[in-house]
This record gives C-alpha cells, structure tokens and sequence, in this order.
C-alpha cells in the first residue's frame, strides 16, 4: 500500500484578498509522479505556491506526511523535506554551478553529506558535471533549468514541487527534461509533484493527473484515463484524440 507524502483538503489560495484556486483536493503517494495540467490561468503554479507557503491561504489544509503544515513558512517546509522549483528566478547567475548547488544545501551542515548530495546531481545531470566551475548566468535555458532543480535537490528532499520546469524551452529540450523526471525519483529517491504547460508529455510520463480549469480540480486519474477523456482534449489539453503510444 502506498504512503501518502502530501495532500491538500478543499485548498483555497491566491494573492492579497483575491483566491485563485478554490476547494482543491490533490494528493500525492511516496513515490509517485503527479502533474498538475490545464488551460493558462486556471491556476496550477498558484495551486504549487499555495501548498509551499509563498501564496496566501484562504482555506483549507495542506498536509505533509499525516502532518498540518499549512501555516508553516517555507524555509520549515523545505526543512522537513519539501523542495520547490519556482517557474523563473530560480538561479544565481553570478555564481558558478557549483556554487549554485553549494547555495541549495544550506541547511545541511555535513561536508561530507553536501559532497554526496551533490554526486547524486551530477548523476541525475551528467552535464553540469563538466559545467561546474561555469556562470550559470552564461548557460543555456535548459542547462539552468537543471541547476535549478539540480539545487533543490540538495536538501535531500522527500517531495520536488516543480513549477512549469519546461517554460520557455525549446520542444526537443523540454521534452528531454521531462524525461529526467523519472530517474530524479529513482536516482534521489523523491516523489514529484509537476505544473506542466507540455500536457500530453507530462500525462504520459505521471503516474496520475489532475486537471484545473478557473481554480478547481475538473478531473483526476492516470495520464491514460485524462488523455483518453475528449472533452478535456479538446477543451483544456489541447492535443489532439489518439491511440495510446506504447
């Protein structure tokens, strides 16, 4: 039976005195992938904001392995295991990789467990390997992207919240990305809670899906069961009615 990592009961968040997302319940399993899909503005990166704490709650939970964390600020959030990759600002571009992913794990005090952690990038990123005394200022969008989520993983999270990691990318480049995902949860041994604007793909690699339209949850289940829905293609995914690819 699998252990539940995280859950949101009738979550309600937004910005100042307006709620964006309304009543949302979402859950995610220890080891498991869950996207988080719909149209633009219906409320996804807010929905990851609101959970993490830089969104204000109007309502609701957010519990964090049988615990109530929903007033906790986010730096205690990421203390007891909760990693956030926000959507844009996400790294230092007058610092090195190295020193980008030295910055990620400054609540571990331990040399040796910061060596170790940053190994277990390395792996996960061959790339920035050899990129690690490199500006990250002077990377390309998607070698940042990878020291960005490269520095959340320092802290040894339990669960990665990823906020639309593909953004602006090229489709070769983002796609290549989202296929990191599953080795990030077998290499680090997180679950992975993901907004994705690249629907189908994101659907395809989750072991399940939610879908918001205006703030509220329309539809949940396996990416099979969201892209085999035809309403929802048509109206909110915008892919186009397939056969399933193996």
């Amino acid at each position: 039976m699998n252990t539940r990592m995280l859950e949101t009961r009738s979550l309600s968040g937004g910005y100042t005195d307006v709620p964006i997302v309304h009543d949302v319940d979402v859950h995610v399993d220890k080891g498991e992938i869950v996207a988080l899909v719909g149209p633009n503005g219906a409320g996804k990166s807010t929905l990851l904001k609101t959970i993490y704490g830089v969104a204000k709650v109007f309502g609701g939970q957010v519990i964090f392995e049988t615990r109530d964390v929903t007033k906790l600020p986010p730096e205690k959030k990421t203390m007891i295991g909760m990693g956030f990759v926000p959507q844009t600002d996400n790294v230092f571009p007058d610092l090195t990789v190295e020193e980008n992913l030295e910055m990620g794990a400054y609540l571990i005090e331990d040399e040796n467990k910061i060596r170790e952690s940053m190994e277990i990038v390395f792996n996960i990123f061959p790339a920035l390997k050899g990129l690690r005394n490199v500006l990250a200022g002077s990377l390309s969008g998607g070698q940042q992207r990878m020291v960005a989520v490269g520095r959340a993983l320092m802290t040894r999270p339990k669960i990665l919240l990823l906020d639309e990691p593909t953004a602006g990318l090229a489709p070769k480049i983002a796609i290549e990305l989202l296929k990191v995902l599953k080795k990030i949860r077998e290499e680090a041994g997180v679950s992975i809670l993901i907004v994705e604007q690249h629907a189908r793909r994101a659907l395809e690699l989750s072991d399940r899906g939610y879908v918001l339209v205006y703030g509220k949850v329309v539809l949940e289940g396996t990416g099979e069961e969201i892209l085999a829905h035809p309403d929802l293609q048509r109206l909110f995914l915008g892919v186009q009615k397939t056969a399933k690819t193996g």
